[in-house]
């Protein structure tokens, strides 16, 4: 992958698989399928810039697997790979 650096308290995510079958073993299409809310982070920023100067410690870090909102990040396509950069605080929790 390219270098992409994420500024202030963004992260680039990489989303995770969607499901390709329902729990009755019925296939989906393409259409049918729901984005997944969760993914793996790939890189983290160096955290927010405070009014004061200094910078506000990220609670993320590469590797982490997180389940964001919905409508959470940009999509971006980076060496033919989709990504999403989205701020720290679009992440609802981190999947242990």
């Amino acid at each position: 992958m390219s270098k992409l650096r994420p500024l202030n308290d963004k992260i680039i995510v990489k989303r995770l698989e969607a499901e390709t079958k329902t729990k009755g073993g019925i296939v989906l299409p393409d259409t049918a399928k729901e984005k997944p809310k969760q993914g793996k982070i790939v890189a983290v920023g160096n955290g927010r810039l405070l009014k004061d100067g200094t910078r506000q410690k990220m609670q993320l870090k590469k590797g982490d697997t997180v389940i964001f909102t919905s409508y959470a990040g940009t999509e971006a396509k980076i060496d033919g790979k989709d990504v999403l950069i989205m701020s720290e605080e679009d992440v609802l929790a981190i999947i242990e």
